[in-house]
């Protein structure tokens, strides 16, 4: 983990205030190791506590011409008031003039799609051990209304040891009592029907049990290799809900009767009878010899190891980084320096006045979050969890749902991958 991408090296730590916001110049960038439809993703070390974590940075200007800002909003507001070991935790958000920051765990064992992709066989036991890890992390998300919308082996990371964890909040919803989401959004072929029916006849709307639709669709991939159904980006929906209607599900006669079981009553086509709870996960005779405390401290060591020596994600990154962005990280500083200097003189391009206006709004609407920090005031307060942030998340309840970037309506199928 020693390249990097540019910076200084000292072998003294800094020392930061701890009360001073944390910015861009307290972390190191070390390498390139993914890109969303949101952003980049790389590898950081805090300078004042050697820790490493993963930064994903989003350039404002693009967030605003593409209309994703309510969407990067949306994701910090949920991921402040969250934390689980088998989610990808917020660490600090903050900004810049050029950007928007998020500073997570640091997950170096690859998400499953890389590991699909790169041919691994999941057996029978380590897909078990993954949803009964995930089904804790789909009941953390309900006790506080979340809807995730997008769980899919792209969007599941491992850790070194192979425990699974949730990322990727950016289509996520909260929904209270007994409303439903009726947006179209997430990813085609891993939506729930009703989803879909939502969409085309404005039926009652969807909740919680489309995660486990998802959670279904994963685990059946992972264990044979392709999905359950032939479902695509560009799949027109009428087209989906008629395979939904007329195609049977084919389970391998090679894998247990149990897990076949569990798979079908996750992939229940009517969401009122689907197994959409932990309690509903946990009742499954597939899953009787489960120690769930064990699971929850990740004590059940997973079938499935990432390789070490590698960094499990596509070398393409960094290149593309180092190469192709014209606006490249590691010469962030410089660049900042150089436009400050000319502040004074004529602008050679100014921005139009609505662009203006509107990044100026993302910088004072930002939301600035410091989990050590919050932790430092919980510890002197005497509060062991994080009551506050968890009260900002409800606050925040009131978003609509529906205003994002991954509408499917109008012949759009962005955010949707085949």
């Amino acid at each position: 983990m020693r390249t990097n991408m540019g910076g200084s090296h000292s072998h003294r730590a800094p020392v930061f205030d701890e009360n001073e916001d944390v910015n861009f110049d307290h972390f190191q960038i070390l390498r390139a190791i993914g890109k969303g439809s949101f952003g980049k993703v790389c590898i950081v070390q805090k300078r004042d506590t050697k820790k490493m974590y993963a930064m994903k940075y989003m350039n404002k200007q693009k967030c605003i011409e593409r209309d994703e800002v309510r969407n990067v909003f949306r994701e910090l507001q949920i991921m402040q008031g969250l934390e689980h070991p088998f989610l990808v935790n917020l660490w600090y958000s903050f900004q810049d003039e050029e950007d928007m920051f998020m500073v997570v765990d640091l997950l170096l064992g690859g998400d499953l799609r890389y590991h699909l992709q790169q041919n691994v066989h999941f057996n029978e036991g380590t897909v078990k051990l993954y949803i009964c890890e995930l089904a804790l992390s789909l009941d953390y998300l309900q006790r506080y209304h979340i809807i995730h919308r997008d769980i899919k082996p792209d969007n599941i990371l491992l850790d070194e040891h192979g425990h699974v964890h949730i990322t990727d909040f950016n289509i996520a919803t909260i929904v209270k009592g007994s409303e439903k989401a009726s947006s179209m959004a997430g990813t085609k072929p891993y939506m729930a029907p009703e989803v879909f029916q939502a969409f085309m006849d404005g039926g009652p709307g969807y909740s919680y049990p489309v995660d486990w639709w998802s959670l279904g669709i994963t685990a059946y991939e992972l264990l044979r290799g392709w999905r359950p159904y032939e479902i695509h980006s560009a799949t027109p929906i009428d087209e989906i809900l008629n395979m939904f209607k007329i195609e049977r599900v084919h389970y391998s006669s090679t894998w247990c009767k149990g897990m076949i079981a569990l798979l079908k009553k996750l992939l229940t086509k009517d969401a009122e009878c689907r197994l959409s709870s932990l309690a509903d996960i946990q009742s499954s005779p597939y899953l009787a010899d489960v120690n769930w405390d064990a699971v929850l401290e990740k004590s059940v060591t997973p079938g499935f190891v990432p390789n070490k020596g590698r960094l499990n994600c596509d070398p393409t990154f960094e290149l593309e980084e180092m190469i192709l962005e014209s606006k490249p990280l590691h010469k962030k500083k410089k660049r900042l320096a150089k436009n400050k200097s000319k502040d004074g003189a004529k602008e050679t391009c100014p921005l139009n006045v609505h662009l203006q206006q509107c990044l100026e709004t993302v910088r004072k609407e930002f939301i600035i979050f410091n989990r050590e920090k919050l932790r430092r005031q919980q510890d002197q307060s005497g509060q062991t969890s994080s009551t506050e942030s968890r009260a900002s998340l409800q606050s925040h309840g009131k978003l609509q749902d529906g205003r994002n970037n991954n509408l499917l309506g109008h012949g759009c199928t962005r955010g949707c991958s085949s």
